[in-house]
């Protein structure tokens, strides 16, 4: 007789389950359904072409932008650019009427929105969330409520977001010597977290002693900059910098060092928003702004992962490579002991001159 019952695990799915199903849900279009709230579907990527709903979840910054400030207290989760905020149109909204009110960047091109008014949330949590989920996915923080026609939804529970950025799941999972320009004495680690899809690696640079403090630098991603050679940002020449430091300090002093890269692109918003906030950028916009009027927040690095990375290397007291004092802090409230802080400056160009006068003037950055 056959035994047709499904294994626990199947029954009822792990919250990590749910939370990496969440982000390729909404990568892929589909609708999330939490419980003890509402079904959101992405207005972004929505493949239920015929969806029309009569509310909408965007960010406070952007009810800002649609003349809702003066309405924000009707959001309950706070007063960050990011804040979720529930607005209700005259009349059912479609996907393609929608998506404008989303994307800040089609705001020249669709300058007549609304009327809308924002409505009181009584499931902030869930809001919260589904906000957390759009970026991790690097979509647009904007969905629609209680889609009609809006397909299969992926059901989850606001919770399970916790399972996903537990940055204690990240292991070391291989290891080996690659000569770079800056020196050939040089060991590449690959970590995993079995809670999220980005796979870090760190440079190890020199021969790592128990005695000496490693000079560490923490980088972001950057395709534009790193790879593509953008003058509109600093990141390519802070990285080469970065190395070319640590690699002088091994031959020069015996010392060594630490490259972390970080796969989180944009400061933590991902590549496709980084350039949207370009665009916005061209429009007149700086990065901060920019990144507010996106609906996404300025800061979304995962500082407790680079800790965990530098636990696992066995450098929990270090010299950090940074103008950005707000590093220092984020990584010492996670275990790391700054010994110094290493000023990191190089000279700025006219394509990013604004773009580090925004660090220093409106993120803190120590810069001369």
């Amino acid at each position: 007789m056959c035994d047709n019952h499904a294994p626990d695990d199947l029954k009822t799915p792990s919250p990590e389950r749910r939370a990496a199903q969440a982000v390729d849900a909404l990568r892929h279009g589909w609708a999330l359904d939490f419980a003890g709230g509402p079904v959101l579907l992405p207005i972004e990527t929505a493949i239920a072409s015929g969806a029309t709903a009569d509310r909408l979840l965007i960010s406070a910054a952007r009810a800002a932008t649609l003349k809702l400030t003066n309405q924000r207290d009707a959001a309950t989760s706070g007063e960050a650019p990011h804040t979720p905020i529930l607005i209700r149109g005259g009349e059912a909204m479609a996907l393609h009427s929608a998506r404008p009110i989303a994307d800040p960047s089609l705001d020249l091109d669709n300058p007549l929105k609304g009327p809308f008014r924002a409505e009181p949330i009584s499931w902030a949590d869930e809001a919260v969330a589904a906000m957390e989920y759009a970026r991790i996915a690097g979509i647009l923080p904007a969905f629609m409520v209680d889609p009609r026609e809006g397909g299969e939804p992926h059901s989850l529970i606001a919770s399970d977001l916790r399972a996903y950025t537990d940055a204690g799941r990240l292991d070391i999972i291989t290891r080996a010597r690659l000569p770079v320009t800056a020196t050939e004495d040089a060991e590449i680690i690959a970590f995993r977290s079995t809670a999220d899809t980005r796979e870090h690696v760190a440079l190890v640079i020199g021969e790592q002693t128990g005695d000496r403090v490693p000079l560490v630098r923490l980088h972001s991603e950057c395709l534009t900059g790193d790879v593509l050679g953008s003058l509109k940002c600093d990141c390519g020449p802070q990285l080469d910098a970065s190395l070319d430091a640590m690699a002088r300090h091994a031959r020069e002093d015996g010392g060594w060092g630490i490259l972390l890269y970080m796969r989180q692109e944009g400061r933590g918003i991902g590549l496709i928003n980084k350039l949207r906030a370009y665009r916005l950028q061209d429009q007149g916009f700086d990065t901060v702004d920019a990144n507010q009027r996106l609906g996404l927040p300025d800061e979304a690095r995962d500082f407790p992962v680079a800790a965990r990375m530098l636990e696992l290397i066995g450098a929990t007291k270090i010299r950090l490579l940074t103008n950005n004092p707000a590093k220092v802090k984020a990584l010492e409230d996670h275990g790391i002991t700054v010994a110094e802080r290493v000023q990191h400056q190089l000279p700025d160009n006219p394509h990013n001159a604004r773009y580090l006068a925004t660090k220093r003037d409106r993120s803190g950055h120590l810069l001369t």
